[in-house]
């Protein structure tokens, strides 16, 4: 009766490094389903419904990592016996003891995995040597859960979180697959609490939830994929061939793109968590309406600007050893933050220059410590916004001669005069902008407004609404599903 192709079926179950399982895709939606019916089966079974989350996480994380999955199993048996045994120690010293072990395992692995090439070309040019590069695989979403699991041990030494006695927890801690590739990086003082409440799914909730999950994907696979393919990656591939003008507005499109993209990842992870009744802190809040860098940090990527701070910039010494000592700490923070973004020295400089204009803005304020009139923040979101876009082409750029390609583009071969032909040439992509900065600009409360009305449909209108932004999701998409930018970190 019915003519099943097992080995397609099979194939499902297959690591293919040339597709990874992404939000956006196709396959995971219907993975995602069969998975939710089974989650929900099992409602008034607590341990069974970890247990079966775990396992679809872990064959989450397989067909985005393959074998490397081991690595994640790994890290979760490694930090959980080391908090219980950090925990259980008699002495300061052992404790301590622990937690550098733990460091060194989290630490290692990502170095290892990450920055072995990066060091490896470092010393080449001081050196002169020829060694590597090393055949090394990226595992996806590294950065994240070594981050993950480090802030779980730290807080155990530091008294704040008791260790936990079920390792079944822990794994399904670290391993939870909306967010465990690109974030948000969720503290375990938020997320350990709410595993064993019943599974209790609002009306709210499950509003809130499906209206993330069309924003996320329509930032992903409409805004930040079209523009990304029709223009943005035409322009930092070869900045020679477009005029200034192109290449600026490259720049503002690689603002958009990254912003979409990786609030999109934000908003499905966090879309989906509610759908499974767990609930996390927002990641991005219009970081491009902020009116000072130091604002802006408080809005973009706040998982790791947050952890950044508690368990980097506050031991260091904060604010609280002098104003030298405050500049110093923010630089070695941003600095920091720049190479756990890539093993490059690009993404230093990108972390460097950061450090230095919050540094500088920390100075400005000590002297004017006043609160400027609107002239003064229209001036404060011009500066900001173009600095951060500046700071953008060192991100995207694949090398330090490309920045430089672009920066003189700008200055030296502008041609306002071509400004009607590449508006007509572009239509579609400056349309795309346009509505990617519109809708970012928007009021908060028309956000709030538009997620109650997605909440006040019934379960078939919502139904509809994911169909209808699937279907505009299909129109617009390329040939094969992009990857999220923060894959590569």
């Amino acid at each position: 009766m019915f003519n099943i192709d097992w080995s397609k079926v099979a194939d499902l179950f297959r690591y293919h490094p040339e597709s990874p399982l992404l939000f956006s895709s196709g396959l995971f939606l219907f993975l995602f389903l069969g998975f939710v019916l089974v989650y929900r089966g099992l409602i008034n079974h607590n341990r069974a419904r970890i247990l079966w989350a775990t396992a679809f996480s872990v064959f989450f994380y397989f067909k985005s990592s393959g074998i490397y999955f081991l690595l994640l199993v790994g890290s979760v048996v490694v930090d959980y016996n080391l908090a219980r045994w950090i925990e259980q120690a008699s002495t300061q010293r052992a404790r301590k003891w622990l937690l550098v072990l733990s460091l060194v395992a989290n630490l290692g692995l990502l170095a290892y995995f990450k920055y072995t090439n990066y060091f490896a070309t470092l010393w080449n040019g001081i050196s002169g040597g020829t060694l590597g590069p090393f055949d090394i695989f990226l595992p996806v979403g590294i950065s994240f859960f070594t981050f993950q699991s480090l802030s779980y041990t730290i807080d155990v030494y530091r008294g704040q979180l008791k260790a936990l006695d079920n390792i079944l927890d822990y794994a399904f801690f670290v391993t939870f697959f909306p967010q465990m590739v690109a974030g948000p990086i969720v503290r375990a003082s938020d997320f350990l609490p709410q595993i064993n409440e019943p599974l209790h799914v609002s009306r709210e909730q499950f509003g809130r939830g499906v209206f993330l999950i069309c924003c996320g994907l329509f930032k992903k696979a409409v805004i930040s994929d079209y523009i990304s393919l029709n223009f943005v990656d035409r322009i930092f591939d070869a900045p020679e061939r477009f005029s200034g003008l192109e290449n600026l507005v490259g720049v503002y499109g690689y603002a958009l793109q990254i912003y979409c993209d990786f609030s999109g990842y934000s908003d499905m992870a966090i879309g989906l968590s509610l759908l499974l009744g767990f609930r996390f802190p927002i990641n991005f809040d219009a970081p491009y309406t902020s009116f000072s860098i130091t604002e802006f940090w408080r809005r973009w990527h706040i998982s790791l600007s947050t952890w950044l701070r508690d368990y980097l910039y506050i031991p260091l010494g904060g604010n609280r050893k002098g104003k030298f000592r405050t500049y110093v700490n923010l630089m070695i923070t941003m600095l920091l933050g720049g190479l756990w973004h890539g093993a490059a020295t690009k993404f230093v400089v990108w972390g460097g220059m950061h450090g230095a204009a919050l540094a500088v803005e920390r100075w400005w304020k000590n002297i004017y410590p006043y609160h400027p009139g609107k002239f003064r923040k229209m001036l404060g979101w011009v500066v900001s916004f173009h600095f951060v876009c500046l700071c953008w082409i060192l991100f995207r750029a694949a090398d330090m001669t490309t920045v430089w390609a672009i920066l003189n583009q700008i200055a030296t071969a502008f041609q306002p005069q071509l400004i009607g032909e590449f508006v007509h040439s572009y239509k579609v992509v400056l349309g795309f902008m346009a509505v990617g900065y519109l809708l970012h600009f928007t009021p908060q409360r028309w956000d709030r407004a538009v997620q109650s009305g997605v909440t006040a449909l019934p379960l078939v209108g919502k139904a509809m609404l994911i169909t209808v932004m699937a279907a505009l999701v299909m129109q617009v998409k390329s040939a094969d599903v992009q990857p999220f930018i923060y894959f590569q970190f």
